[in-house]
């Protein structure tokens, strides 16, 4: 019967190649979008993880609270808490951690021999390298000795190098202006990637008393990074800190803290939880396409239902039964759904591949959105195939065989 059965479907879609190719094509282009558009949401989700992961390994941030002023609160981090006094305590005070980097951070901008630039500059301290995993491609970072004299040198990141020096070009010995002021350049950072803010390869590294004392003009900490010695300690690390603080500054209720604590862990699960919706978004759209094929399929199934509506009469009149009229029209439809899918599936990794190399955007492809695709289509396939099918077995024989 299966034999039979799979015979007679091939036949009767083959006796209209024109019309089962472009019912054909709305599952394929249902089930490649939503292969491609779920790669590039998984594939952005992974590139941001790696980005957050590049910033440094086991990571706690500290940032100063929102300033208050006559009871209204100001934008996040623009209180000046956080003290050389609070850093030196958490140094001597707080268990479990490797290394603690201040830093001291500004924009401004940056000449050298007729270019210029804005970009962040960052005063900091030696321990920064390892808390952000900051390697080096040529010369030096900034030493203790640096701070100690106040020394006027930095290190600069390689998309800054490229803009005041030119591609390729080692600066180290040159010199840049720094807000009019004149530094030595002793370094330059490898490339790290990035964008925005968080670009670490667009950025100008400084001592940190020579930014507070010719830069910022600050007696504060722009912002502390933390490395716990392992991952699974940070959340202890992070209790300690915050006890700590909260002790020094007088705040009993945590609520009124006048700092912010984040770790790497929670910056990337709240960046997986936002890429993970916007690639539900982008696979919910898709998913109108395998939709619209989907009624396409019921669209051609009604229309066949109706050409053979004596051919039915025929087969119920010598004996075939119901349950077999109804499984024929149905494996019909299912064999445009898992035909359109196979190819589907290949039409999805090809434009992922494409999105990839043509475009700054990631892709990731997952046996688990494939098997997502498929499945849906195959359910496609089996839901809108149901009705005809079920119509088609409903006929009368002898009302179909006087179907004109």
């Amino acid at each position: 019967m299966l034999g039979d059965l799979l015979r007679e479907t091939i036949w009767s879609l083959s006796t209209n190649k024109v019309r089962s190719g472009l019912t054909v094509l709305g599952i394929i282009i249902g089930v490649g979008s939503v292969i491609a558009m779920v790669a590039i949401g998984q594939g952005s989700q992974a590139s941001i993880s790696e980005q957050i992961q590049s910033i440094g390994s086991n990571l706690i941030m500290i940032q100063p609270g929102a300033q208050r002023s006559g009871g209204v609160r100001s934008v996040a981090g623009s209180a000046k808490t956080i003290t050389w006094e609070d850093v030196e305590a958490i140094k001597s005070e707080v268990q479990n951690i490797e290394a603690v980097a201040p830093s001291d951070n500004g924009q401004y901008q940056i000449t050298a021999k007729g270019t210029n630039t804005r970009t962040q500059t960052i005063g900091t301290v030696p321990e920064y390298v390892s808390v952000r995993n900051i390697e080096i491609d040529s010369g030096n970072f900034i030493t203790e000795y640096h701070s100690k004299v106040l020394a006027k040198v930095a290190v600069l990141g390689p998309d800054t190098r490229d803009d005041l020096f030119g591609e390729g070009v080692d600066p180290v010995g040159q010199s840049i202006k720094i807000n009019g002021i004149n530094f030595e350049v002793i370094g330059v950072t490898e490339a790290k990637g990035g964008s925005g803010f968080n670009n670490f390869d667009d950025t100008v590294y400084i001592p940190i008393m020579t930014s507070q004392r010719y830069l910022t003009g600050n007696d504060h900490i722009s912002s502390v990074s933390i490395t716990a010695s392992d991952q699974s300690l940070m959340e202890s690390v992070q209790e300690q800190i915050t006890s700590l603080l909260l002790e020094r500054h007088g705040i009993k209720n945590e609520d009124e803290a006048d700092f912010r604590l984040m770790n790497q862990a929670d910056i990337i699960e709240t960046a997986s939880n936002i890429t993970g919706t916007l690639t539900l978004l982008l696979a919910s759209i898709a998913g109108i396409s395998l939709l619209v094929g989907g009624i396409g399929i019921m669209n051609m199934m009604l229309t066949t239902v109706t050409e053979r509506t004596r051919e039915i009469g025929l087969r119920k009149a010598v004996g075939i039964k119901k349950i077999y009229i109804n499984l024929q029209f149905l494996a019909e439809s299912v064999v445009l759904t898992f035909f359109g899918g196979l190819i589907g599936v290949g039409f999805g990794w090809v434009a992922s591949f494409f999105v990839s190399h043509f475009s700054t955007l990631e892709t990731k492809i997952s046996i688990s959105s494939i098997l997502l695709a498929f499945g849906i289509s195959a359910a496609v396939g089996i839901i809108f195939g149901f009705y005809p099918a079920r119509k088609a077995a409903a006929m009368s024989p002898i009302d179909a065989l006087k179907y004109e």
